[in-house]
C-alpha cells in the first residue's frame, strides 16, 4: 500500500486511551478518514464513541489491514511488544506510516515494521491529556517532538500541523533525554499544585482548585517567559532542535 501524500490518509488508531482518540479527532477535523480504531473496556470505547462517532471500533489486525497510517497509542510499557508481535504475523504493510506517542522512544522501536516495509514516526504532543474535545483546543497551543528518518521528517511535521500543532525536531539518541524533561515538569506541576490545593482545603477555602488556577498560570507564564530560548535549550542539554 503506498499511501497518497497529496490527499488524505485512511487513519487507524490503536489504543483508545485518553491521546489516542482526541489525535484522531485532530485528524478527522483536517479531512483525514479514520478507518477504525480498538478499544477494549466499556471506558474506552466510550471514549471512542465521544471524540470519533461513527468510527467502527476494530480489532488490531483490521486496522492495520484497513489503515495508511496506524497511529500507536498506547502505553510505552506495550509498544516494543506489540510492534514486534505484529511483524510477527505479518501484518505491517509496505509504504503504511505507522506513528507512535511514546515520548522516551524515537523510530528505532518500529524497527520490526520498518522492516516489513512500513515509513517509521514518532511522533509527542507535549500535553496533558483529557480524552475530551477540551484537548482539541489545547493541542492548537502545544508542540509535539518529531522524529523520524531525515527523508520521513517532512510526513511528521505536516501531520502535526494538521493536527493542530507545532512541530519540534527531536533526535533518535535524545529521546530518552526528551521524555524526562517532560515528565520532570508534568510530575513536579502537579505535586506543587496538590500540595497548595491540600493547604488551602484545610484552611476552608471552597473550590481551591478555582482559586489557584489563575495564580499558577501567571506564574508558569512569568517563569517561562523570563527563560529565554537559549537558556531554556542549555537547561533541556540543547536536545530540543526548532523546526522551521
Amino acid at each position: 500500500m503506498t499511501p497518497q501524500r497529496s490527499g488524505r490518509l485512511g487513519v487507524g488508531i490503536i489504543g483508545a486511551g485518553r491521546v489516542g482518540p482526541v489525535l484522531g479527532a485532530a485528524l478527522a477535523g483536517a479531512g483525514h478518514a479514520i478507518v477504525g480504531i480498538s478499544a477494549v473496556s466499556e471506558s474506552s470505547r466510550d471514549r471512542a464513541e465521544a471524540m470519533l462517532p461513527g468510527v467502527p471500533i476494530l480489532d488490531v489486525p483490521q486496522i492495520i489491514e484497513r489503515s495508511e497510517l496506524v497511529i500507536l497509542a498506547v502505553p510505552d510499557t506495550e509498544l516494543e511488544k506489540l510492534v514486534s508481535g505484529l511483524a510477527a504475523t505479518g501484518a505491517w504493510q509496505p509504504g503504511q506510516l505507522v506513528l507512535h506517542t511514546a515520548p522516551g522512544f524515537g523510530v528505532s522501536v518500529l524497527a520490526p515494521a520498518t522492516a516489513a516495509g512500513a515509513i517509521p514516526l514518532a511522533v509527542h504532543p507535549a500535553m496533558a491529556f483529557t480524552g475530551t474535545s477540551l484537548d482539541l483546543s489545547r493541542l492548537r497551543d502545544s508542540y509535539c517532538a518529531v522524529t523520524a528518518p531525515t527523508a520521513v521528517q517532512p510526513i511528521g511535521q505536516a501531520l502535526v500541523v494538521e493536527m493542530g500543532a507545532e512541530p519540534v525536531m527531536i533526535a533518535e539518541g535524545d529521546r530518552a533525554d526528551y521524555a524526562e524533561a517532560i515528565a520532570t515538569a508534568m510530575s513536579f506541576s502537579a505535586a506543587i499544585v496538590n500540595q497548595s490545593i491540600g493547604i488551602l482545603t484545610e484552611l476552608g477555602v471552597e473550590s481551591p482548585g478555582r482559586v489557584l488556577a489563575p495564580l499558577v498560570r501567571s506564574s508558569v507564564e512569568n517563569a517561562l517567559s523570563a527563560a529565554s530560548p537559549g537558556a531554556v535549550l542549555d537547561e533541556l542539554g540543547d536536545i530540543i532542535d526548532s523546526a522551521p
